[in-house]
């Protein structure tokens, strides 16, 4: 078959680990620490110059911010007997900033510090394009995704989905041989469904496995979105195959919209609810596939442009811990604040505080349980 323009995998990236082993551990407590994710990592990080400094520095916040008990902080014993766990089977953490962390993912601003990879790693570096669609899909479905999932992989390209049934799995199997990569929703010891089990492990031989969620954690209906975040994020573009108009698979793309990746689909019989969904993508604008072209045309020009992170984060232990905020700062920012998502813009704008004071009261209010980031650069009150 003829190439339609088939990328190159770019360059490994010089240099060591970014995390000697004592900062890898920190980086894995602070990760997993009640209230933190990957938003206020970052934020902590960037604040105190390290984890270890960020870890020593939680209770006082959460205490600031109203909570009398200090969040739960796993115990350098549970760090390493995740990270022992995860190498029995074959696996590793990987750490923002490493040379086989995903470019791509690396550039939104909830990219997880840390995520545990088992297989081939060197497959994150390689452009990649996801695939998703229906858990109940067609005959026609299923047969079509496999032919563009192997047209792609043909072209060049690693396939990304989310080890479902349907759709998620046809094009797994159909690119087992030219690369693919399957997130998990749960740890890498729960793998789900139960009944993609061989093909799970298949993909650990032949392809790679990601999750950014504790080893033995075991997925909620909530950490299904978390993990199509990272289907879309891991990739230049996300192509729906087949999805009812209430699909898990219009989630991934509306992500892939917000993070600024092309969105694809597959049209489909108006008779068929399972086509309800991606004819209604292809109405809001998203680009009509009916073959692999159709996709690598629109992607390949990206390739090696993917956009830089949103904000870089600290050297560890570059920093000097910042000052607390006095109280009228603090009653400023919080009379600002509610349950209605507010522009972190904004409060700095009208309490007249500093983006560092703003920012360490919304810490205080986040490690307390007080405060969501329901998306980029928002905050509000719970």
């Amino acid at each position: 078959m003829a190439s339609r323009g088939a990328p190159s995998s770019p360059p490994p990236e010089a240099g060591r680990d970014l995390l000697s082993p004592e900062q890898r551990l920190d980086w894995l407590r602070l990760i997993r620490t009640e209230n933190v994710g990957p938003r206020t990592f970052r934020v902590l990080i960037n604040q105190y110059g390290g984890a270890a400094a960020a870890l020593e520095a939680l209770p006082t916040l959460a205490r600031r911010g109203g909570r009398l008990v200090p969040p739960q902080v796993p115990s350098r014993a549970d760090a390493e007997a995740e990270m022992a766990g995860l190498a029995r089977m074959g696996g590793r953490l990987v750490a923002l900033g490493e040379a086989d962390y995903p470019a791509a993912l690396r550039a939104l601003d909830d990219a997880p510090p840390l995520i545990a990879v088992r297989g081939r790693a060197e497959l994150l570096r390689r452009p990649k394009v996801a695939m998703v669609g229906a858990r109940n899909a067609s005959a026609a479905g299923r047969s079509f995704a496999a032919r563009l999932a192997r047209d792609l992989g043909a072209d060049g390209w690693v396939v990304v989905s989310g080890l479902a049934r349907g759709i998620d799995a046809a094009a797994h199997e159909a690119s087992l041989e030219t690369g693919t990569v399957g997130v998990f929703a749960g740890g890498l010891t729960r793998p789900y469904p139960p009944e993609n089990l061989k093909l799970i492990e298949t993909i650990a031989e032949r392809g790679v496995l990601v999750s950014e969620m504790p080893l033995g954690w075991e997925p909620r209906a909530r950490d299904f979105p978390r993990r199509n975040r990272l289907v879309s994020g891991l990739s230049l573009g996300v192509v729906v195959v087949e999805a009812a108009e209430r699909s898990g698979s219009l989630i991934t793309a509306r992500l892939a919209g917000e993070q600024g990746r092309e969105v694809f689909a597959v049209p489909g019989s108006p008779l068929d609810p399972r086509a309800g969904g991606t004819n209604r993508l292809l109405k809001q604008g998203a680009t009509l596939v009916t073959e692999a072209g159709d996709v690598t045309s629109v992607l390949a020009p990206m390739i090696g442009r993917e956009p830089d992170g949103s904000g870089a984060l600290a050297a560890p232990d570059a920093l000097s811990p910042p000052p607390a905020p006095g109280d009228d700062v603090r009653g400023r920012v919080l009379e600002l604040l509610s349950p209605v998502p507010t522009p972190v813009d904004d409060l700095i704008r009208l309490s007249g505080a500093s983006a560092a004071e703003v920012q360490i009261i919304l810490l205080e209010l986040e490690l307390a349980g007080r405060l969501d980031r329901p998306g980029t650069g928002r905050v509000a009150l719970r």
